[in-house]
């Protein structure tokens, strides 16, 4: 499903955030990467999402060689990917709906379709109540589930987040992560960066951990 080989990615010439990183991840798995502050998690995952591209090395995602698509080709990659934020990154103009609605609409599907899978998704997470609300007007745990909606109404194949508990009380972590658990049931690829240990004890799943912008460890429960 994911492959990495031998990935480096620097942002000043002294300064490396990724160093000759190989990695596979076999589809339907859930991976967390851990590790310090800079250790390269947020790198690795916007090399991901095609948010940045390598100095050298090699990404296959699904068979899709992304270090080699151009800039047409990578709205493509993304239908296919579900992307969730530490700070949400909804439109604040747009309502609930709106919001979650969003990835469908530029997928091109019918009204009807997008009402239809937007209300399933929504009350997947608790919210088809709130359907009409604006983000301002919800929790930070709501807006982060309004967030992970919007990741999700497109079935991905994989998943993406990065510290998407790091701001919430830990009853709203549980219930964030009982999503991703979900997602993951459904036949999602789940990777998320976090530095949460905890978090990491009560849901154990295979842990990549970078220092330094290399993989140190890759520890599987």
């Amino acid at each position: 499903m994911i492959q990495l080989y031998n990935v480096c990615k620097s942002y000043q010439k002294d300064s490396a955030a990724l160093v000759d990183l190989n990695l596979k991840i076999p589809k339907g798995d859930f991976v967390y990467i851990t590790g310090p502050s800079g250790a390269g998690k947020s790198t690795l995952l916007k090399l991901l999402y095609a948010a940045e591209k390598p100095n050298r090395g090699q990404i296959l995602i699904n068979g899709m060689n992304i270090t080699r698509m151009g800039p047409s080709r990578i709205p493509q990659l993304r239908r296919r990917l579900g992307v969730v934020f530490q700070d949400f990154k909804l439109l604040n103009s747009r309502t609930v709906f709106e919001n979650v609605a969003f990835p469908l609409e530029i997928l091109g599907k019918k009204r009807f379709e997008v009402s239809k899978k937007v209300y399933q998704t929504l009350k997947m997470v608790g919210l088809e109540h709130k359907l009409q609300r604006l983000p301002l007007q919800l929790s930070g745990g709501e807006q982060q589930r309004v967030a992970l909606a919007r990741a999700l109404v497109v079935d991905p194949l994989v998943l993406i987040a990065d510290e998407p508990t790091g701001n919430l009380d830990p009853e709203v972590t549980l219930q964030i992560m009982e999503l991703f658990r979900t997602a993951n049931a459904r036949g999602s690829t789940v990777l998320l960066a976090t530095h949460d240990r905890e978090m990491i004890r009560l849901f154990p799943r295979r842990t990549i951990t970078l220092e330094n912008g290399r993989l140190t460890e890759d520890h599987r429960p």
